[in-house]
C-alpha cells in the first residue's frame, strides 16, 4: 500500500461520501478504492469509516484523521509545487468561491483571461453569497466583501469599492430628496438582508462614523433585486457602486446624500488557515487585484 495514494482517495472518499462517486471520478473499480481505504485501517489499527448500503461516516478518529490527511497531502503538493515553480508557471487545479453579484459583473471575465493566460490551471468557480468554511468544503481561495475581516481570518486586500445610497428621480419627485441620514427612517428603504444588520446603515457625519436605522417593506438577499426595486420607485436602497454604475449612469437612479460618506467595503481574498498558498493561488490573486485596480 502506498499511504499517501490512501490518504489522497481516504480524502476523496469522505469529502464526496461515496467510495463508487470516487472511483467512477477516476475511472477505476469501486474494489480498488475500497481496498485502499480498508488497507489503510488496517495500517492504523482502527475503523476511519462506517459504511452501510445507504450511508457513509466518519467515525472520531476518522473526523480527526482526515484533517491531518489534509495537511500533509497539502504540505506534498506545496513541496513539490516549490519546486515547480522554478520555472514560474501556474499549473494545477484553483476551487474559488466567488460573491453572486461582484463575482458575475467584476471577477467573471478577470478569470476567464487568466484561464486564457495560464492553460495549465483549471478553474472551479462557485458564485455564491453564502459564506464558505474554506477548509472543509475544499476551496483554495474565496473572494469577500466585507467592511471588517475577524481576528481569526486569513485574507490579503486586493480592491475597495464604495457604497452609495441611491433613489429614482421619480421617488424623490413623490416622496423628496433626505437632507441627512437620520430622516432615512421616514422613507421607504430597501433592505439588504445578507448584511450583519439590514436595518442599520452607516454614514460619516462632521468625520465620524454613525450608524442610522431605516425601515424597510421590501428585503432581499441579492442587491441586483432591490436596485432594480429602487430604480423602478419603490424606495430608497444603499448598495456598492458596480451595481449601481449602470442605473445612474443610465439616470434611471441618482445618489443622495452624497455630502455624508460612506465607508468603503475592502474587497479581500480569503485563505485556508492550515495551507500554504500554492504560487497558481498567488498568480491569481496578483492577477485579480492588478485587474480591479484598472
Amino acid at each position: 500500500m502506498d499511504r499517501l495514494d490512501a490518504m489522497h482517495l481516504f480524502v476523496r472518499v469522505a469529502e464526496l461520501g461515496s467510495f463508487s462517486a470516487v472511483a467512477q471520478q477516476l475511472g477505476v473499480a469501486r474494489s480498488v478504492v475500497t481496498r485502499q481505504v480498508a488497507a489503510l485501517e488496517a495500517h492504523l489499527g482502527v475503523k476511519l469509516m462506517v459504511r452501510s448500503t445507504r450511508r457513509l461516516a466518519l467515525t472520531s478518529a476518522g473526523t480527526s484523521y482526515l484533517g491531518k490527511c489534509r495537511v500533509i497531502l497539502n504540505l506534498v503538493e506545496a513541496a513539490e509545487i516549490d519546486v515547480a515553480e522554478e520555472r514560474q508557471i501556474p499549473r494545477g487545479n484553483i476551487r474559488i468561491s466567488l460573491p453572486l453579484s461582484f463575482g458575475l459583473k467584476r471577477l467573471a471575465s478577470l478569470l476567464l483571461d487568466f484561464s486564457q493566460r495560464y492553460p495549465e490551471v483549471s478553474l472551479d468557480m462557485d458564485f455564491t453569497d453564502r459564506r464558505v468554511n474554506l477548509i472543509d468544503e475544499g476551496f483554495d481561495l474565496a473572494i469577500r466583501i466585507t467592511y471588517r475581516l475577524a481576528d481569526s481570518d486569513v485574507a490579503r486586500k486586493i480592491g475597495a469599492c464604495r457604497m452609495l445610497a441611491v433613489a429614482s428621480p421619480n421617488y424623490l419627485a413623490l416622496h423628496g430628496q433626505p437632507q441627512h441620514p437620520s430622516e432615512l427612517i421616514h422613507h421607504e428603504c430597501l433592505g439588504y438582508t445578507a448584511g450583519a444588520s439590514h436595518q442599520i446603515w452607516p454614514f460619516i457625519v462632521n468625520g465620524q462614523l454613525e450608524n442610522f436605522p431605516i425601515r424597510s417593506r421590501i428585503n432581499a438577499t441579492n442587491g441586483d433585486v432591490l436596485t432594480e426595486a429602487a430604480a423602478q420607485g419603490l424606495g430608497i436602497t444603499y448598495q456598492p457602486d458596480f451595481i449601481t454604475d449602470s442605473f445612474v449612469a443610465a439616470g434611471r437612479l441618482q445618489e443622495i446624500l452624497d455630502e455624508f460618506p460612506i465607508p468603503e467595503l475592502g474587497i479581500y481574498a480569503m485563505l485556508p488557515s492550515n495551507r500554504h498558498i500554492p504560487y497558481r493561488v498567488r498568480a491569481l490573486m496578483d492577477f485579480l487585484g492588478e485587474g480591479l485596480a484598472r
